[in-house]
């Protein structure tokens, strides 16, 4: 294999401007990809512009190998070069979605097409749209889009590094409501953004939540905030958007219940979003997790604090173990100027197709 391959193929996709939509270019330009190669693809394009593809080869139990296509937002005006750049400087990926996650798609997918053109069998390949707004284009996957599967690997950024792991996922909304009067007399109204610009600063300086040895202490982080109509009126309704991350032994009812005991006013409370953790037993895994380079010394198993598709697929597959492994950097992603060390991006695609030698 050419590890040049799988770099030049994330270059192109980073090209693509997938930026909250239009994975369907991107979709369309890997299913030809893999059909060339010899799978057989399927591409579900459940909304305008917006596609998952499942491409498949053999009739045995696959390995299933599994990335998002879209990225969050780029401005450029805050970029020092253009966000679609999908080039190669000082040997790193440049371009929003290099780490968060062209790199790691690019990679699983030269693995899946050298696999079968090598001769090899037993493997599945997901792609999905909307991962990056709760594991949409997961969710939206018909019944019967995938073959049950033994082993998930999800190529999330990890710089390579194996992940067995990760939090779940609750974002939940407060919904404050006060008493409108004019801007001139606050006095004779109740203004429900002051609630709960309180209640924001309550739960973001929260320490007290549960911890787990394995995945770290849950999280909240306070990400958006809607109140008012106009300057001269007291707002009398309000919703703040809390992001929770969750451990093992915490639940969304409990973290909800903190939520609205940290608020300390009346809300109401509506879920957004809400995914399950993924918790792999190790010895279920050890023989992918020793071809991944995760059993050498200071190369030892961990856990990640994002949650990723796998949340979704893992049940839809028939309760696949999963791995997370990407060439990409977690530290990059979301982040202005993000980059992905193109030097880690051949390595990936390998060691993801001697996973497939050795299990299919």
């Amino acid at each position: 294999m050419d590890p040049g391959d799988a770099v030049d193929l994330a270059c192109e996709l980073v090209r693509l401007d997938t930026r909250g939509g239009g994975e369907s270019a991107a979709a369309a330009m890997l299913a030809n990809r893999l059909e060339d190669a010899g799978l057989a693809v399927t591409v579900h394009e459940t909304r305008p512009g917006r596609a998952n593809l499942v491409a498949r080869h053999g009739t045995e139990t696959p390995v299933t190998l599994t990335g998002h296509l879209d990225t969050v937002p780029a401005d450029e005006a805050v970029w020092s070069f253009d966000p679609l750049a999908g080039d190669v400087v000082d040997g790193r990926l440049r371009g929003r979605g290099s780490s968060d996650m062209k790199a790691g798609v690019a990679a699983a997918v030269v693995a899946a097409t050298e696999h079968v053109r090598a001769g090899g069998s037993g493997v599945q390949v997901v792609l999905t749209f909307g991962e990056e707004t709760g594991c949409e284009g997961a969710r939206e996957l018909p019944a019967g889009a995938l073959t049950p599967s033994g082993t998930l690997l999800v190529a999330e950024p990890t710089a390579n590094r194996v992940v067995l792991g990760h939090k779940g996922v609750l974002w939940l909304v407060l919904h404050a409501t006060g008493i409108p009067a004019h801007g001139s007399r606050p006095d004779l109204g109740h203004n429900a953004l002051v609630d709960l610009a309180r209640a924001a600063v309550r739960i973001h300086e929260h320490d007290g939540w549960p911890t787990s040895a394995t995945h770290g202490a849950t999280t909240a982080n306070v990400g958006m905030m809607r109140a008012g109509v106009q300057p001269n009126v007291v707002p009398d309704r309000a919703a703040l958007t809390v992001d929770l991350r969750l451990v093992p032994g915490d639940t969304a009812d409990a973290a909800e219940a903190t939520v609205v005991g940290l608020a300390d006013c009346p809300v109401t409370t509506e879920r957004l979003v809400e995914l399950p953790l993924i918790d792999t037993d190790p010895g279920r895994v050890a023989r992918a997790v020793e071809l991944l380079g995760g059993g050498t010394a200071g190369r030892t198993a961990g856990y990640a604090t994002y949650f990723t598709d796998a949340s979704v697929l893992a049940a839809a597959l028939g309760g696949a173990d999963t791995i997370v492994h990407g060439p990409g950097e977690a530290e990059q992603a979301h982040v202005t100027d993000e980059t992905a060390p193109a030097g880690l991006i051949g390595p990936a695609a390998e060691a993801y197709r001697s996973v497939l030698a050795a299990l299919t």
